[in-house]
Formats: structure tokens, sequence, C-alpha cells
């Protein structure tokens, strides 16, 4: 087993003109350290293993050399792509398309759960050569026997890790029953559990070991940073971060499908191009959502653990954990979602004080250190509204064509008796709405700092102490009377 890290080109690896033409189309330039030392060794007819985490270029790793060896003229299944998601088919199907776009007569169909059955019967009955499913359906599709593998030549198991952590290594074992042993078969994994060590004996032919490095949250410029949630709402802390970091998007993630629905509202009540995204979702809602943070329709996505399994999405520049994730692996699968095609990413986690002690199991699993972030004040968030419309106004004044309206504000001036600095307040507060333009401060959320574990009876931990405000009291009524034995005191 080796690292591969070269400086390749793709016209070095002898790839059709028509590839190549739609890899400069796709600003595909490089090939990724992963794709430089798997593209060769497919294209010479090896199996592979290949140790390569999401958002490494490992689509194109399999993808290229198979479209480039692929037989257009027979109108079968030849290649049998196998993810662990929906999500992620229906990404590695479009990576085909785009990359065959200048090959005529190769046919893509991608076969999930979630989705009828009808349209993906067709489209294999079309003559489809290149299925992209998950494991369950293309199982299905096999029992029905609308689906034959009998003459494939291609098998590719992407993130077998995941397809083993989902409970489908049995279905796909069965897969691979149905087809030839004569197939080239490559396997993509981050990790190599023992059951996919296995298969990799049991099903591939003498495969050539490759792995880029372990990647770290370090290596995927992934910033790691955690707010203590204390003194002031969740929501009102997300949203003055949210006026503060610059972002492209955003995604979010809570524990349940009733708060992703919730957060997603009340983000979209404060003027936030805000969705949700959740396991109770219908296929083609879930797909027009992702379809829409693609395409800069909404900027911020509050997602479920499951929901968000296989999203690819390259303008995600902050992952915030809204709510604490169950387990460290759950932590690395969240931030992922970032820092992705070597432009940094931010990964913000919210916890309460109690939670705290869950940190340094983040750290050891992301083998980096999350640092504690400071709430943005009141003053912060005011300054950079203050320059947010300021800028607005710049460019305005900059784009020109202002001569009518200076002319109506000059006459409303004239008509009020009043100084166009006062119309200019006055068109602030209409463009600004009736709520408060800045943020007023308080001297609530001005919070002591946290105690780090040791003698709680210290005197310096009694002396911090005695600094912090105490807690707020809460009203309860209790509705007692003589049925509980409780009579009125005589005086």
């Amino acid at each position: 087993m080796s690292v591969i890290d070269t400086d390749e080109n793709f016209y070095s690896f002898g790839l059709s003109q028509p590839l190549l033409k739609s890899l400069d189309e796709l600003g595909h330039k490089t090939p990724s350290p992963i794709q430089s030392a798997a593209i060769p060794v497919l294209l010479n007819g090896s199996d592979i293993v290949g140790r390569a985490p999401t958002g490494t270029g490992k689509t194109g790793a399999f993808a290229l050399p198979i479209i480039n060896r692929i037989s257009l003229e027979k109108a079968y299944p030849q290649v049998l792509v196998l993810t662990p998601t929906r999500e992620l088919a229906i990404q590695v199907a479009q990576a085909f398309r785009d990359y065959s776009k200048y090959i005529e007569g190769l046919k893509v169909i991608a076969i999930y759960g979630g989705a009828g059955y009808t349209d993906q019967i067709r489209g294999l009955r079309r003559g489809a050569q290149v299925i992209v499913g998950t494991p369950g359906r293309v199982m299905d599709h096999i029992r029905r026997k609308t689906l034959e593998l009998n003459k494939l030549s291609y098998l590719v198991l992407d993130e077998a890790d995941e397809m083993l952590r989902m409970g489908f290594i049995e279905e796909v074992e069965s897969i691979l029953q149905y087809t030839p042993d004569t197939r080239q078969t490559s396997l993509f994994s981050a990790t190599m559990p023992k059951q996919i060590k296995n298969i990799t004996t049991k099903y591939l032919r003498n495969p050539k070991d490759l792995m880029i490095g372990e990647v770290t949250s370090k290596d995927r410029l992934i910033n790691q940073k955690y707010w203590i949630v204390q003194n002031i709402n969740k929501l009102d802390g997300l949203t003055r971060i949210l006026e503060v970091e610059n972002f492209d998007a955003v995604l979010l993630f809570v524990r349940t499908k009733a708060s992703a629905t919730e957060l997603a509202r009340q983000l979209s009540d404060r003027g936030y191009a805000s969705e949700a995204l959740h396991g109770d979702m219908v296929q083609k809602d879930r797909e027009k959502t992702v379809k829409k943070i693609r395409n800069k329709e909404i900027d911020l996505l509050v997602a479920t653990d499951v929901a968000a399994r296989g999203l690819d999405v390259d303008r995600i520049t902050h992952v915030v954990n809204y709510d604490l994730p169950f387990d460290s692996e759950s932590y690395v699968h969240r931030i992922g979602r970032t820092g992705r095609a070597g432009k940094k990413g931010q990964a913000i986690l919210f916890v309460s004080p109690r939670e705290r002690r869950t940190l340094p199991m983040f750290e050891r699993a992301t083998k980096n250190k999350i640092k504690e972030m400071a709430l943005p004040s009141k003053k912060v968030v005011n300054q950079k509204r203050i320059a947010n419309f300021t800028e607005k106004i710049a460019e305005t004044i900059e784009k020109g064509e202002l001569d009518e309206m200076t002319e109506i504000l000059s006459s409303c001036a004239r008509e009020l008796d009043v100084s166009h600095k006062e119309i200019a307040a006055a068109l602030g507060k209409i463009f600004l709405g009736k709520s408060n333009f800045l943020l007023q401060e308080t001297h609530r959320e001005k919070r002591p700092k946290a105690v780090e574990g040791g003698n709680r009876s210290s005197s310096s931990s009694l002396k911090k102490r005695k600094k912090e405000k105490p807690p707020e009291h809460e009203v309860f009524r209790f509705e007692l009377g003589e049925r509980h034995n409780i009579k009125k005191r005589k005086n």
C-alpha cells in the first residue's frame, strides 16, 4: 500500500477527447491524489481498494476510466455502482452524465428507494449501460427480474464502510452473487473495518491498495469552534452568528424532524432563505430542496443526520451543530459536509455547560482542537449591520441613474421644508421597517467565564461563583385545597 500524491494532469492518462472536453468545461484541470492513483490502474483493468473519504474526488476516480472503456454499442447493464444513500446515487449518476456529455449513446440511470418503480423499469428496459443505486432497491429489481447483471463488466462499491454502518452489507454480498467473476471491481472506503476487509479478500482479484492519506479536519481546512449556550436564547445566538459570519451556504444539524421544520420556519421568519431536510419528506421534495441550495435559491438548510447522508454541496461554507450529535462518528460526518474541494470550512458546535465534557471525544475523533468562541456582542452586530447598509448605499450610488430620484427628493424637501438629511433618515426608516435597526445593549448577557473542572470547593471557584448572576426565577401555580388535606390557617 502506498500514499499517492502526484502533479499529473488529465491529458497524461490517455482519456478520450470527448471526456477531456467535458472535464475542461467542468473546470477540472488537475486530478486529485485519489484520481491520479486510481485512473491508470483501472484503465489497465486491475481491481482496486481505494481509501478515500467523501469530497476527495473519488467519483471521478472510478467514473472516468469506466466511461473511457465502456462499449456504447451494447445496450445492457455493463456498470453497477452501489452507494449507501439515494442522495449519493443521484449525485454519482449525475457525475456520469456530466463526464459523458459529449459521448453519444451512453445511458445512465439511478435506482433507489422512495421513488416509484415504473420510471426505473422503463429506464432499464431502454438499455441503460450504467446503473447507480442503493443496495435495497437494486436487490428488489434483481428479484423482480427487471435487472440482470450476468454481463456486468464493472462493479463499484462506493463508501463501503457507510454501507456497513447502515446495515446493507448482507444485501451487497447477495448482489455480488449475481455478477460474473470476470468483472472489474473497485471498492472505496474511508475506513477499513474487518467486514470490509473480508469482502475485499473474498470478491476482489489481487486488488491494488491505494490511499491518499488520512484526512483530518485540519487537512480539510475545517476550523472548529464551540459556543457555550448560556444566558441567551439559542435562536438569538444563532442569528447573531449568522449576521457576523461571512457565509455562502449553511447546513444546520438538529436531532429531530420536528426541530428541523420548526427551526427552518423560525429562520425564515427572521428573513433568512431557509428550508428543512428530513426523513419524512418524499424523494421528489428532498431532491427539490437539495437543488435549491445548489442553485442558491436558499442559503440555509436545516437537516437531521439521516437526511444529510450523502449530501454533497460545494457551496456549504459553514456547518452549525445546533443540537449536539449523539456520537463522535455523527460529528465527523456532519462537519465533513464543509471544507470541500480545497475550500476552507467553518464548523460551529452549540453546547450547554453540562455538555461541554463531550468536547474531548469530538477532538479525538477529528484529531483537532475545538476552540471556544465568544458570541458576537450587540456592538459587533450593530457595526456589521451599519457596514452592510453603507455598502448597499455605496453600490446604489456607484450604479448611478439617480437623477430622477434626486429631483423627486429635492421637491419633497422643499414642500415639507425639511433637510435632505431628514429625508434620507425617513427613507432609511421606510427601507428598514418598523423594528429597531440596531440591537440595544443590556447587562444580562455578560457571561462569566466558565470554571474549568478542578475542585468545586476551591477558593478560586467560589470567587468565580460569587460573581455569577443568580438565575431568573420561574413562577409555578399549584392548585391545592381541602381535598388535599390542606386547610386555611386561622389568624
